[in-house]
């Protein structure tokens, strides 16, 4: 292998790795419940998501924040990005399979569009981000199957369930949104920002536990290990990775990790937990994703062709022009829209997503 093969190699291997960890999180967390309560997951989750990003900041020797006013902006992106997504996913993760959790994950970038489009003045609502928008509505409605209510396995709490799995995509895109309207510009680089709002997140929870994480524990070894990985991985070192990825490939071929994880959540949870899969998810699935790729550029809609001026003969424009918004991303847009998702899944693995 040549010396130039090497990065790219270990890229790649980064790539898979993100990929597998935040698919499989919904499968940790669903492990976790067999012993402990949705905020005790959450609980041991972000301590020792925190304890493993502190080490890292110790190591390189990073500067923790000190300002007030970004102080206070990490403390709400913390509660945005982690305490509020972590207990709706771990609640809902009581009553829905972990591979429907984590199709509703992939509806992350589109709850950030819909966000953006409210809440940043620069943001547009193009031909593009509105196809992106109905498709991804149409495909939630898909996975949600709500023809199906008399037969949903767990009664109602099958459907609020799913509601609360939207609520946790909705806390990330408006997270991210927060973000980049509250923090652009800061001097803190990825992994300090992260450090500090898990930090922050963990400190949250622990003043809670005494009084929201008191019932009876149960330990075993998987459920151990599934609170290690979830935390010290998906929502430690994977953020590591994710900036290393973003560095080499670029923002938009960085995010297409999104397309992935649902993939490896879905099949983790029939092949590990015996789930079953209705034929509606992976088509809902596949809707949503379509619209996502169509919302970030990936995917182009044909360009609206201008009619001849009746009285001159020439047209009205260039009939291969593109659309404001539907042509090759704004590197600006991208390369923030990029940041708003890796953040969003280490926070929440989630950008857990989960």
């Amino acid at each position: 292998m040549t010396a130039a093969a090497r990065p790219q190699r270990a890229t790649l291997l980064k790539f898979a790795a993100l990929a597998v960890i935040w698919g499989a999180s919904f499968l940790f967390i669903r492990v976790s419940l067999d012993g402990l309560s949705p905020t005790q997951v959450v609980l041991g989750r972000l301590v020792t998501g925190a304890v493993t990003l502190t080490l890292i900041m110790l190591v390189t020797r990073r500067r923790w924040p000190r300002e007030p006013r970004v102080l206070g902006h990490l403390t709400m992106i913390g509660i945005l990005l982690c305490v509020l997504p972590f207990l709706l996913f771990a609640w809902a993760g009581q009553y829905i399979p972990s591979g429907l959790s984590s199709i509703y994950n992939a509806t992350t970038p589109i709850m950030t569009l819909l966000f953006s489009l409210v809440a940043l003045p620069a943001e547009r609502l193009t031909r593009g981000r509105t196809a992106a928008l109905s498709l991804a509505a149409a495909g939630v409605v898909v996975v949600a199957a709500p023809w199906t209510l008399a037969s949903a396995p767990a009664g109602e709490h099958h459907y609020l369930a799913q509601l609360a799995a939207l609520g946790a995509t909705a806390c990330y895109g408006l997270g991210f949104v927060y973000m980049r309207r509250f923090l652009t510009g800061h001097r803190y680089d990825a992994v300090t920002v992260a450090a500090t709002q898990i930090g922050i997140a963990a400190l949250i929870m622990l003043v809670l536990a005494p009084f929201v994480a008191t019932s009876p524990v149960t330990l075993t070894p998987a459920i151990v290990a599934s609170i290690v990985v979830l935390g010290a991985l998906g929502t430690g070192v994977a953020f590591i990775w994710n900036t290393d990825v973003v560095i080499a490939w670029g923002a938009t071929l960085a995010s297409t990790v999104t397309y992935l994880t649902p993939v490896v959540g879905v099949v983790l949870g029939v092949v590990v937990l015996h789930e079953t899969l209705s034929i509606n998810q992976p088509i809902g699935a596949a809707i949503v994703i379509l619209g996502i790729l169509i919302g970030q550029g990936h995917v182009r809609l044909r360009p609206r062709r201008h009619h001849a001026d009746a009285s001159t003969g020439t047209g009205t424009g260039s009939a291969g022009a593109v659309p404001a918004g539907l042509g090759r991303p704004d590197p600006a847009r991208t390369e923030g829209g990029a940041r708003e998702e890796s953040v969003g899944v280490a926070g929440g693995a989630p950008a857990d997503a989960a």
